[in-house]
């Protein structure tokens, strides 16, 4: 299986890059991820559970980064046992560019899979792939803006009375509303 891509991130190179080196951030990110523990430099064992059509198990793993290029790009090794489900290999060249006020991330994945879960068909296994891949991004995207928030945008500047009379619109108009209200509430 081949899979590539880009996005567009709204975060620094740098803010990605530490994002994407954080163990906590990649197992909140990672659809199915149980775990992910440091073993070394660069090296982390990782435990997830994936589905593709009938089959699920969880794949016990093991991630390691090479050719290290801080903040710009790694390429990551992996490997997983799921047990009598199989087992999954492969690598993913990742990269980093600057682009505006953020950045692009790119990659190329090439892995294989083999046991049953490679019986149940390439498209099947694709499909999942990309879905998987999706819901990552989708993830990541949602922790850099918890993390970093959104570009701060300056406000419109407010009307003078204009707080006022949609506060009378919401309360049924002026005085009257607000003793209505109170009435409502003596109720």
């Amino acid at each position: 299986m081949d899979m590539q891509g880009t996005r567009q991130l709204a975060v620094t190179q740098q803010q990605a890059w530490d994002a994407l080196n954080d163990p906590q951030v990649l197992q909140a990110c990672i659809p199915g991820c149980e775990s992910i523990e440091a073993t070394g430099e660069n090296a982390y064992a990782l435990v997830n559970a994936i589905k593709v059509g009938p089959v699920a198990a969880r794949f016990k793993g093991a991630i390691e980064l090479a050719d290290v290029q801080a903040p710009s790009s790694y390429t990551l090794r992996f490997e997983g046992n799921g047990g009598a489900a199989g087992f999954g290999k492969g690598s993913a060249q990742v990269s980093l560019a600057p682009q505006g006020e953020g950045c692009e991330l790119a990659y190329t994945v090439h892995a294989s899979v083999g046991g049953k879960i490679a019986q149940v068909g390439q498209r099947l296994i694709d499909g999942v792939a990309k879905s998987m891949a999706e819901s990552f991004f989708k993830r990541f995207e949602e922790e850099m803006r918890r993390r970093h928030g959104p570009a701060e945008e300056e406000a419109p500047a407010e009307q003078p009375g204009a707080l006022k009379k949609m506060w009378g619109k919401l309360t049924g108009g002026g005085k009257e509303g607000a003793a209505q209200d109170g009435e409502s509430a003596a109720s």
